[in-house]
């Protein structure tokens, strides 16, 4: 039965992402029809068709080979600009050259005689990057509308001001365990030295309403105000069983490491409570926040993407772990989805687990895409800026119109690049297949 739920898992999460996959299709495909660029095709998937429709001009269908999607737009490639007309030279010379040629024949063979104001190239450069920016700004959305809720929603597991624990004594963290693992209890000369929170009487259960005088909406201030008032009486007020009732608390200082300098010590306050962990609905700068950290995150994660893969890479072949916080492929997040619905955590848990999965994914994807290097979607927003920038300068300086930036001298780096981005893919689908990264 938890092999039949992972793969039901597996199977909806896949589902899902293909959607999220058709709808990064949908932006570009939007936008393109918008500026009123042909486009013969949308495809969900690669390889053999399993079904396709068509719809006025355009081909819509699904593709056996779940691992992403496209468009096609005629005129991606423009023609050489000493040959108006779109007419190759025969004199062309030169691996690349002969190369780049080639394929500008090609992508030239689609435009027909009613299409020369229809062909990407042709387009204004705000319009050429908008088209190409859809794709990517569909998947930061859709991480967004997730991420909002799971934060605005669900809410998130956060400490708050409510009371879990009242600490008798204090022990050093060095001492807190017994040999076998076991937490170790106060001794009776401990509790006779008992914490700030024992000698006002706190229980668990009690929320903590006012401290120092200073209103208390959420943990971490309550903490901070803590962490602050080392050798202080500290006048507070917690809620208890729906009463208001004022303590005083003569908090005792502790040594904890320095955040900023783990090799120095800085006292702190130090009352001996735990806080009550639950779901805190959050509201929308909570959500951009988050976006946020992901951005910061994610741009350390690709700047160290080339170690991870040897990681993969290891763990593919050498048998080593698989790094959890690594690179996974569309196979091994899809696992994960179903390991994640088939796990013993309660309902709620496998819920938001399983839409952060997809909005971190989708964050990721749309993120990805926007890496400045065709043939991802971010290379082409680049000619698009760099048009404008050309352009505008020509304006400014009184200079002949430069026209657009030809992207198809750029080929030999996109073949080399596409090339990087095939076997990356591969690498992944094996390894998540041979060593995945697992929940637990």
């Amino acid at each position: 039965m938890e092999t039949l739920i992972v793969l039901g898992g597996a199977l909806l999460f896949l589902v899902l992402l293909m959607a999220s996959i058709a709808f990064h299709e949908l932006g570009h495909l939007s936008f393109a029809k918008l500026f009123k660029v042909r486009t013969p095709q949308y495809m969900v998937g690669f390889g053999p068709t399993i079904k396709s429709w068509r719809r006025g001009e355009t081909e819509y269908g699904l593709k056996w080979i779940p691992l992403g999607g496209y468009i096609r737009m005629i005129g991606m490639l423009p023609p050489r600009k000493d040959d108006p007309e779109g007419m190759l030279r025969s004199a062309s010379t030169g691996r690349f050259q002969m190369l780049i040629d080639s394929a500008r024949e090609g992508a030239l063979e689609e435009v027909g005689p009613g299409d020369h104001d229809r062909v990407f190239y042709s387009k204004k450069w705000w319009q050429k990057l908008l088209i190409m920016f859809a794709g990517p700004a569909a998947n930061l959305l859709l991480a967004f509308v997730f991420f909002a809720v799971l934060i605005m929603g669900f809410g998130t597991m956060q400490a708050t001001p409510t009371i879990s624990s009242v600490a008798k004594c204090t022990i050093p963290a060095a001492e807190a365990y017994n040999p076998d693992g076991t937490p170790r209890e106060c001794t009776a000369e401990e509790t006779a030295r008992s914490t700030p929170a024992a000698k006002a009487g706190l229980k668990p259960g009690d929320v903590f309403v006012t401290f120092a005088g200073q209103k208390i909406d959420d943990y971490p201030q309550l903490q901070g105000l803590i962490r602050e008032s080392a050798n202080k009486s500290v006048p507070a007020v917690v809620e208890r069983d729906g009463k208001s009732i004022p303590i005083t608390l003569e908090v005792t200082p502790n040594q904890l490491p320095d955040l900023k300098n783990p090799d120095r010590t800085v006292t702190v306050g130090f009352v001996g409570i735990t806080p009550l962990t639950d779901r805190v609905q959050g509201g929308p700068w909570d959500v951009v926040t988050q976006m946020g950290n992901m951005t910061v995150r994610t741009l350390e994660a690709f700047a160290n993407l080339p170690e991870k893969m040897v990681g993969v890479w290891q763990a593919a072949f050498s048998g080593e772990e698989r790094d959890p916080e690594g690179p996974i492929g569309v196979v091994g997040a899809s696992r994960l989805g179903g390991e994640i619905l088939a796990s013993e955590n309660p309902g709620i848990e496998k819920i938001t687990w399983f839409i952060g999965l997809l909005a971190s994914l989708n964050f990721a994807v749309g993120m990805f895409n926007l890496i400045p290097l065709l043939p991802l979607d971010g290379g082409h927003i680049a000619g698009s800026l760099w048009e404008g920038v050309k352009r505008g300068a020509a304006r400014v300086l009184r200079r002949p119109d430069p026209g657009y930036v030809d992207v198809a001298k750029l080929l030999p780096l996109t073949y080399a690049m596409s090339l990087v981005l095939l076997v990356m893919g591969a690498l992944l689908v094996y390894a998540d297949l041979i060593n995945p990264v697992r929940l637990t």
